[in-house]
């Protein structure tokens, strides 16, 4: 017995060293363009606030594209997906390289959004191939802990290569831009050549009709939140907007439970085992989507102007970058170790705690970069482990003809937790533009502090409600050890 163990991984790790190249592609873009997003705006000439908006666009496609695209990789295969999804983002990639205006730059941005099935899809195919050697749930933690080590490895690499290159460049942004390009464009390869099919089918058609419902109610809600930013909270198109969004979700979640086949299936997300690890990754989501920019504006802040910020340059808000993501790292890397000692479900509530006590100390703690390192490693640790356990957590607690479906949703609704998050900041850091200027002050694009304490009021207390929810899981539902 002791040697078949070690054949079991061979039959994986192959899989898993080309799918480490996909995720480390996946890093490379959510780690280059965070240093330089104050370049961005300042070359846009947009305002610090406007950068959420790209980033609530990118979270909106990935809300859309990643439930498609997991059901769609249950129906005709997880690698066709992945390759798919790999080939958009790549040419949206490229799309941003020579975007020159705030529109056509938004609209690349969030074609890019498609890598976010990427994780979901990578651990539908490793769950596939482990269940047939027996083992799907210890085999999947540990791939899924070293998929996001390779995710996280991309996005240090990512923040130190774009903070470094934007100066090695003379400033040049779209030739700084054009190494996440060449790094998508080779992540076609990995997976058209070192992937194979893993052969899962359900059988299953196309819900078209419930992704037109969805599309309508997220673009409806998203609307929604960008008036109440244009025409404030007494406008009646903000409040229309919101309410029929929420009317047309109501009208999805009738029509999918109507269904043979449905996008989401809503009897196995709302099973006890599987909603509260949902949640939990909708929840996540305003963080470690949704806080990103505010991060990056805040260091770049300069405290001698506001009061407040670290006044830092692209390069130096990379160490920060590299710090929270090392230990991204080490939590990712140590959730398979935990899992196993402890439970999947005691580290997902570890993780959060974490996650939430990080941010939270922002409210005391945020005058230094010392105070801002510790921070978000502490937060990052948790934020590692959760990125990590929540995919396979929802694979063990699936049923098999619904694994990609399963996975997909975690980072459906965590990217729909994200874009709402997203622009929500962006409300709260619209800030002191107008007083400066009226005021006769130089042009001041830098956002309220008292902006930034909402952020991490919010992050800190969604991911403690987070815990709280898990303990709903019922023991032991999440250690799969079915054959």
């Amino acid at each position: 017995m002791a040697k078949q163990i070690p054949v079991r991984w061979r039959a994986v790790a192959g899989i898993v060293g080309f799918l480490a190249i996909v995720e480390l592609t996946s890093g490379i873009l959510q780690g280059y363009y965070t240093p330089l997003m104050t370049d961005i705006a300042r070359h846009l000439g947009i305002h610090d606030a406007d950068v959420n908006w790209f980033e609530a666009a990118q979270l909106m496609v990935s809300a859309l594209a990643v439930p498609l695209l997991a059901s769609l990789g249950d129906i005709f295969g997880h690698k066709r997906m992945l390759l798919l999804s790999a080939v958009v983002t790549a040419l949206a990639s490229w799309a941003v390289v020579f975007s020159g205006s705030f529109t056509t730059f938004l609209i690349a941005w969030a074609l890019q959004g498609f890598y976010a099935v990427w994780l979901p899809l990578e651990i539908a195919i490793v769950f596939s191939r482990a269940r047939k050697l027996g083992v799907p749930g210890p085999m999947t933690r540990r791939a899924a802990g070293l998929l996001v080590g390779a995710l996280e490895l991309g996005v240090i690499a990512g923040a130190l290569a774009g903070g470094a290159l934007i100066g090695v460049f003379g400033g040049n942004l779209a030739l700084t831009m054009t190494i996440p390009a060449l790094a998508t464009t080779v992540c076609i390869g990995a997976v058209a050549l070192g992937v194979p099919d893993d052969g899962a089918r359900n059988g299953a058609k196309i819900d078209g009709g419930g992704f037109g419902y969805l599309a309508v109610g997220l673009l409806l809600l998203t609307s929604g939140l960008s008036f109440l930013r244009i025409n404030g909270p007494a406008s009646p198109l903000v409040w229309g907007c919101l309410v029929l969004g929420l009317l047309v979700l109501y009208v999805f979640y009738r029509h999918e439970n109507e269904q043979r086949d449905p996008l989401i299936d809503f009897k196995v997300l709302l099973a006890r085992s599987m909603w509260p690890v949902q949640l939990t990754a909708g929840l996540f989501g305003v963080s470690v989507l949704g806080a990103q920019i505010p991060m990056s504006t805040f260091a770049r802040t300069d405290p001698a102007v506001n009061g407040y910020g670290l006044g830092l340059s692209a390069s130096g808000v990379s160490i920060i970058i590299g710090a929270y993501v090392l230990a991204l790292l080490i939590g990712a890397l140590l959730f398979p170790l935990a899992a196993r000692r402890a439970g999947s479900k005691r580290t997902l509530i570890a993780a959060s705690f974490l996650v939430g006590l990080g941010y939270l100390l922002f409210l005391p703690l945020h005058d230094s970069l010392t105070q801002v390192l510790i921070n978000m490693m502490i937060a990052g640790i948790g934020s590692g482990a959760l990125v990590a356990a929540l995919p396979a957590a929802a694979a063990a607690a699936a049923p098999f003809h619904r694994t990609g479906m399963a996975t997909g949703l975690t980072n459906a609704v965590k990217t729909i937790g994200g874009s709402f998050a997203s622009a929500i900041f962006g409300l709260a850091l619209i800030g002191q533009v107008t007083g400066a200027l009226s005021n006769g002050a130089a042009e001041n694009f830098a956002a309220p502090l008292s902006g930034y304490m909402v952020v991490w009021v919010i992050c800190g207390g969604t991911a403690i409600v987070c815990a709280v929810i898990l303990f709903a899981v019922p023991r032991d539902a999440l250690e799969d050890t079915r054959s």
